[in-house]
């Protein structure tokens, strides 16, 4: 007879794919407004095809870490129930972003993907995904490689808090490449106007980006993706989601509460969060636990996956499949008949043609 972990272990490898099919169905679906001017339509699009496709999956989800809010888009909200939730089905913690990268959609432009996190409560595990209170954080990513020398000399040697100008050549020691070779992705944002100014001084190799911060923070643990470092403020979710995602792939970030204004730090101070504003959370610290899996399809190309092609009467969508128990990671292409596929949506309550 299976001990509860053995079930529970038998039962994740088959509902993972299902997952898989729930990003495969937003980027489908989402595909109509590629390029069409209209984020909140793709967004919409996105969510209507995730949430189809886990109205037929036997698991209790909620969503711990939902999206939509920032920007006042349709959306997944933290506290929605997902699954059928049939006695005795499996728990799982949800997050996710059906579309990171909207306005990158509606432009047509890369880095747009649609991903989530899934964590089943384990024993000594109380939350399984830290629900982040700022709107922004700050953020440093970066792959296996420094994190290893981290955890061999301590986290002194490359953290959030230190100017750029230090961390930069930190990593290149470490990588033992020049400074001038070190690949430093940077959203494309006011904000960071002096950010980016400091790594054109220091000679670093900078690299922009307009939106979809969940892939670009993945980036630097990904082998072959020739990013060094990924730095800059953006959503807090989006931390979330990206910390699940290095830790399957043993690389770490860093972020900081990062509060917009005079008003939300004192908001937040008011509400109990003053000790922690200063605090760095760890991916560990913001995906608590090993029975996390992490996927994504891709919409648009970005350093993560390649975006949904057609050809002829074929989709074909590029998925990625994680887990951090085992540090596995599988690479999904799959070719859709587009005169036999179809998407279950939750809108119609039924299957449609894409």
């Amino acid at each position: 007879m299976l001990t509860p972990a053995e079930k529970y272990f038998a039962i994740e490898r088959i509902i993972e794919l299902d997952f898989v099919r729930a990003t495969e169905a937003a980027a489908l679906n989402t595909m109509q407004w590629l390029g069409k001017g209209d984020k909140e339509a793709a967004d919409q699009a996105a969510c209507d095809a995730i949430r189809g496709m886990f109205d037929l999956m036997d698991i209790q989800g909620e969503v711990v870490i939902g999206e939509g809010i920032k920007d006042n888009a349709p959306g997944i909200f933290k506290g929605e129930h997902l699954g059928t939730w049939k006695p005795g089905a499996i728990r799982f913690d949800i997050a996710l972003d059906p579309v990171d990268g909207t306005t990158n959609c509606s432009k047509g432009a890369p880095n747009s993907i649609s991903c989530l996190a899934a964590a089943s409560p384990e024993e000594g595990v109380a939350t399984s995904m830290e629900d982040i209170p700022s709107f922004y954080m700050m953020k440093l990513a970066y792959g296996s490689k420094v994190a290893r020398y981290m955890r061999r000399t301590g986290i002194e040697s490359v953290t959030v808090q230190n100017p750029i100008e230090e961390t930069i050549p930190a990593v290149a020691r470490i990588l033992e490449k020049p400074v001038k070779d070190v690949v430093v992705l940077v959203m494309d944002r006011p904000r960071h106007e002096g950010l980016m100014k400091e790594i054109r001084r220091i000679g670093a190799s900078l690299r922009m980006f307009g939106d979809g911060d969940i892939a670009a923070a993945i980036a630097p643990s990904l082998p072959d993706s020739g990013v060094d470092l990924y730095v800059g403020v953006g959503g807090s979710p989006e931390a979330v989601l990206a910390a699940a995602g290095v830790k399957c792939l043993g690389g770490d970030i860093q972020c900081v509460m990062w509060p917009r204004d005079k008003e939300e730090r004192e908001r937040l101070v008011a509400d109990g969060h003053g000790e922690n504003l200063s605090r760095a959370y760890f991916a560990d610290d913001l995906a608590h636990g090993k029975n996390i899996l992490f996927l994504a399809t891709g919409i648009s190309d970005s350093p993560l996956l390649k975006g949904v092609t057609v050809r002829g009467g074929t989709a074909i969508t590029h998925s990625v499949l994680m887990r951090a128990n085992t540090q596995t990671i599988r690479y999904i292409t799959t070719y859709h008949n587009l005169e036999m596929k179809s998407i279950r949506l939750r809108s119609t309550q039924s299957d449609v043609k894409v």
